[in-house]
């Protein structure tokens, strides 16, 4: 390792970092506030514009998944070469400006369309923002710093439901996307202005690999395509509970948007915010004494929070249900900062922003595309014989693939300390030779 890197890593952390990261925070909250609205504003669309279950799911899964890990991989490389801060205000003006677009929509193609933009803009936040906190942190502080920005997403979650919920019950539904989505726009600027282009830790190569060499290289560690098929479960049944859950309350308990809103996002959001910062924090201290860990506390979080997830789908009393979700809640998200950090470190640090994009086009494809659609399809194919009942049993069915993420991570956790040593001395080789 050069004397320049180590002289890095033994610095104190500037005022400056943790000013990029409170607004990359920012970013990714409204990034989870702007793709989260729409669950609490479902019932209210299908309504207003009758709609299907199907239909639902098409617009919330296969569609916005599919638009935004097709552009996750080209706007992730042109982040490796280019500015990463001006990739993310460019996503974050254009996902802001679609979701309050979304508001304006009379039709469901309109619709689609709007969401589809915003897709296409949120493809462009994690991967730079990921890339940008690895150079910009040491790395003793990386996982905690990732775990931070992670924090956006439960954040984001209260937010876009307790708002989304009670604009939506006083005002309608196209008003709340409207609320949400302009705030955005003056964040871009914000951040165009502040944020300034972190230096690489690892200066570009005079030989650049191609998209398709780096794929290569990266599906040639063991761990990561085992990090892809874990998450890519886990996303199913987290994304297919996230999208569902206020239709489910709505109409197995009977609750209104603004109750709905405020108690599950209050849930989600806080319970959400324990299980970052405690998967972080755990997998960070048993992941200096064996980088197992990173992969093992995704693991076991996974397979314990299956159970808890049926027990809220089944019991009777919502109140007790809201209560319930409190405990899958963290363990739901005890896998993100320690997932999202190992990906760091496996890749070489000229492909960090792509080996995040890659993991985001599988788990979105696969899981947020799939997950909300397949329980769309169950919940219209048990409609005649459990009627206002079905989307309690889809969502049951749905929720085992959590178990099947579980199976994964641990199978991650047997070679990752290898894969994560050997891409060390790989940086260091690269340091000293260039």
């Amino acid at each position: 390792m050069s004397a320049e890197t180590i002289n890095k890593e033994d610095k104190p952390v500037s005022l400056y970092a943790w000013y990029t990261l409170a607004i990359l925070f920012l970013i990714n909250v409204f990034n989870y506030i702007d793709r989260q609205i729409i669950s609490i504003l479902m019932q209210g669309i299908k309504t207003d514009l009758q709609l299907n279950d199907t239909q639902l799911g098409f617009l919330t899964g296969i569609t916005f998944a599919f638009f935004y890990a097709v552009f996750g991989i080209p706007l992730a490389r042109l982040a490796d070469r280019w500015s990463r801060r001006n990739v993310i205000v460019g996503s974050l003006a254009l996902w802001s400006a679609m979701t309050a677009a979304c508001g304006l929509a009379k039709t469901f193609p309109q619709l689609l369309a709007a969401r589809t933009a915003v897709a296409i803009g949120e493809a462009g936040c994690t991967p730079p923002a990921h890339s940008m906190l690895t150079d910009i942190f040491p790395s003793r502080w990386r996982v905690r710093a990732i775990a931070v920005y992670s924090l956006g997403l439960p954040v984001g979650i209260l937010i876009g439901l307790a708002a989304g919920g009670w604009v939506n019950q006083h005002f309608g539904w196209r008003q709340a996307f409207m609320v949400v989505g302009i705030p955005g726009v003056a964040l871009a600027l914000l951040t165009w202005l502040t944020i300034r282009e972190p230096e690489r830790a690892t200066p570009p190569p005079k030989v650049a690999l191609s998209t398709w060499q780096a794929l290569r290289e990266l599906w040639a560690v063991p761990s990561y395509r085992n990090i892809l098929v874990a998450t890519s479960f886990n996303a199913i049944g987290g994304y297919a509970i996230l999208q569902w859950a206020p239709s489910f309350f709505i109409r197995s308990h009977g609750l209104g948007t603004a109750e709905i809103g405020l108690s599950l996002g209050l849930v989600v959001g806080i319970s959400g915010a324990v299980g970052v910062l405690a998967g972080g924090w755990i997998s960070e201290y048993l992941g200096n004494r064996n980088k197992a860990w990173y992969t093992l506390v995704p693991a076991f979080a996974m397979l314990v929070a299956t159970p808890f997830y049926y027990s809220v789908f089944m019991v009777g009393d919502p109140q007790l249900a809201f209560l319930l979700f409190a405990i899958p809640s963290i363990l739901n998200y005890a896998y993100l900062s320690p997932v999202f950090a190992s990906v760091q470190l496996l890749a070489e640090p000229r492909t960090r922003a792509l080996a995040a994009a890659i993991l985001m086009l599988v788990t979105n494809l696969i899981g947020a595309g799939l997950g909300p659609q397949v329980i769309g399809l169950i919940s219209d194919a048990l409609e005649p014989s459990v009627g206002i009942e079905s989307l309690r049993w889809a969502l049951c069915i749905v929720v085992t693939a959590k178990a099947l993420a579980s199976i994964n991570y641990w199978l991650a956790s047997r070679t990752i300390a290898a894969d994560i040593a050997a891409r060390e001395e790989q940086v260091r080789a690269q340091a000293v030779f260039g």
